[in-house]
């Protein structure tokens, strides 16, 4: 059964709400606990009003004007209506790495953001293709849930790390908890993160491909984006937003890839393609 994304929003809220509920309770017992739910309410809150804004200002972004670049905005706004949406907000990045990202809560207020290098490196065509990826999100309204998502998880981190130098002088503090919940909190809601953004990245290339007709536009294009990422190792990107770009703008090898916000790219242009 396919579960509806307001149903998977109220999810991770719960999950990730518990994870700050349990945190703030090793730490500081009862008040510690209301003190985490409050702030995690909080957090949740900006992350679902703000969470486009968020990402545009920790991106750098800028608004692109259609005067100068008139053919992408005919091609988004051509591809928005074949995909049943409103055209989304444009901006840009001036990051060389070819990569670009959708955010917003819903597809009224969605906001699609490419680099300057995937305006300058790919074709007209691949462009257009990346464009229907982060479209895709916006169609499965997942977009919300990968900026919420983003934003919690990286609460959950910076709280477990300053937390246990706050927390009450109960003599019924166990430090052995309070270690150990400030290690395993932090990889806990990054695997909710991965989880979701892995899945949805396989789902996005499906519906892309499904619009486009084919898969291997896509597929072209993110192999491109693969090697730009080489090539420009070090773009000006924000960690906390890595999962929102259509490939993991930071390269990762080894064991590291198990941990990577993304799946492997050999993986997806094989399904593209396969």
């Amino acid at each position: 059964m396919k579960l509806s994304p307001v149903f998977k929003t109220i999810m991770l809220f719960g999950v990730l709400t518990a994870l700050f509920v349990s945190l703030g309770y090793i730490l500081n017992g009862i008040s510690g606990a209301v003190f985490f739910l409050g702030f995690s309410l909080i957090s949740s809150f900006f992350g679902y009003w703000f969470s486009d804004r968020l990402a545009l200002m920790m991106s750098g972004a800028r608004p692109l004007i259609e005067e100068e670049v008139p053919e992408f905005f005919r091609d988004v706004k051509a591809l928005a209506e074949k995909m049943g949406l409103p055209m989304p907000r444009l901006y840009t990045t001036d990051d060389l790495q070819a990569n670009a990202f959708a955010t917003g809560r819903n597809p009224s207020n969605s906001v699609v953001c490419v680099t300057q290098g995937l305006l300058r490196l790919l074709s007209a065509e691949e462009v257009q293709a990346v464009v229907a990826h982060e479209l895709a999100h916006i169609k499965n309204r997942d977009v919300l849930i990968a900026t919420i998502a983003a934003v919690i998880a990286g609460a959950v981190s910076s709280l477990a790390q300053i937390g246990i130098f706050f927390g009450g002088r109960d003599e019924n503090r166990n430090p052995v908890a309070e270690i150990l919940m400030v290690i395993f909190a932090p990889i806990a809601a990054l695997l909710i993160q991965l989880a979701i953004s892995r899945s949805r990245e396989f789902v996005a290339d499906s519906v892309a491909a499904q619009y486009l007709g084919s898969g291997k536009v896509l597929a072209n294009a993110l192999t491109k984006i693969s090697e730009t990422s080489r090539q420009y190792p070090s773009p000006n990107v924000n960690p906390a937003l890595s999962s929102l770009y259509i490939s993991n703008p930071f390269r990762n090898g080894g064991i590291l890839t198990l941990l990577s916000t993304h799946p492997p790219v050999e993986e997806r242009i094989k399904r593209l393609i396969g």
